[in-house]
């Protein structure tokens, strides 16, 4: 099972597929922005996103999306915060800021955003 950290030091891509994202790591995500939108409700009753946690991975599924790509271009990216699964979430310091950015091929590069910038809350 691969860790947030070994994702980032290994440039370890993520993938997408239609309104489907794939985290190569397992997280709980407390928050997206993507493009104007701030989801905060991952219940399997919420309009807009829902994730799930698998045995080495993580799934995010966009409900109001079609397609990631027609969403995202590659000028933006997918901004999440996110606790990496075992770690503390109340714990502040666990909190990690992420990008994921379209690429060919159906593939994220996924980046860590420094906890200064500038974020949506």
């Amino acid at each position: 099972m691969r860790t947030l950290e070994d994702v980032l030091k290994n440039n370890v891509k993520g993938l997408y597929y239609g309104n489907r994202v794939i985290l190569p790591f397992e997280a709980d995500i407390l928050k997206i922005v993507l493009d104007s939108m701030i989801i905060t409700d991952f219940s399997s009753l919420s309009d807009d996103a829902e994730y799930v946690i698998n045995e080495g991975f993580t799934d995010v599924y966009f409900h109001t999306i079609d397609a990631i790509e027609d969403k995202i271009s590659e000028f933006e990216s997918i901004k999440f915060v996110l606790v990496e699964k075992g770690e503390d979430l109340f714990d502040f310091a666990n909190h990690r800021i992420i990008s994921a950015s379209v690429e060919e091929n159906h593939k994220l590069i996924i980046k860590e955003l420094d906890k200064d910038i500038l974020f949506v809350e």
